[in-house]
């Protein structure tokens, strides 16, 4: 069973990965109106893991007998400056969450609450791989600046990424 102030815990990082995906869908719907299609198609994908995050929350919080309890969810932004703001933009929003998943590490191992560590360990391990994949966008985009063809190849690789298969962590 989870402690109160777990559950609460628990329940604000829930809606803060809705608010992730929403945040990430605004993002995609912004590439698309610039012509990126690649660019709104991997932010599609990363919307989608936001949601999966959530859902993992979701059954957790339920497998521990607490009970779920959504919040609205705040409006994103929905313009930038460029393809590069909009994923530095994403690089603090995952370096955010990373430092929300390790303050709830902090809770979990001051409650003594090892299935929350456990649970939440998966979050660290994906936390790294959040980070290094938008920081690796950040790098290229970086490099190109504004030139177009570097932009649009760009475009075109990203068009390729896929959702990752999803694995322990809470959800069913």
């Amino acid at each position: 069973m989870l402690k109160k102030n777990m559950e609460t815990a628990l329940n604000e990082q829930l809606n803060f990965e809705l608010y992730s995906a929403y945040l990430y869908f605004s993002m995609a719907a912004y590439f698309e109106h610039m012509g990126l299609p690649g660019f709104s198609h991997w932010m599609k994908i990363q919307t989608q893991e936001e949601i999966n995050h959530a859902l993992k929350f979701y059954n957790f919080i339920n497998e521990r007998g607490g009970r779920v309890i959504l919040r609205q969810i705040d409006t994103p932004p929905s313009e930038w400056k460029s393809p590069l703001d909009a994923f530095e933009n994403a690089l603090r929003h995952e370096q955010l969450v990373t430092e929300r998943i390790n303050r709830l590490m902090d809770l979990a191992m001051e409650e003594k609450d090892y299935a929350t560590q456990n649970f939440l360990q998966w979050f660290v391990d994906e936390q790294v791989e959040e980070e290094a994949s938008v920081g690796e966008v950040v790098n290229k985009l970086r490099l190109i600046r504004n030139e177009r063809h570097p932009l649009f190849m760009l475009d075109r690789e990203l068009s390729q990424r896929t959702i990752a298969p999803q694995q322990k962590g809470g959800e069913k």
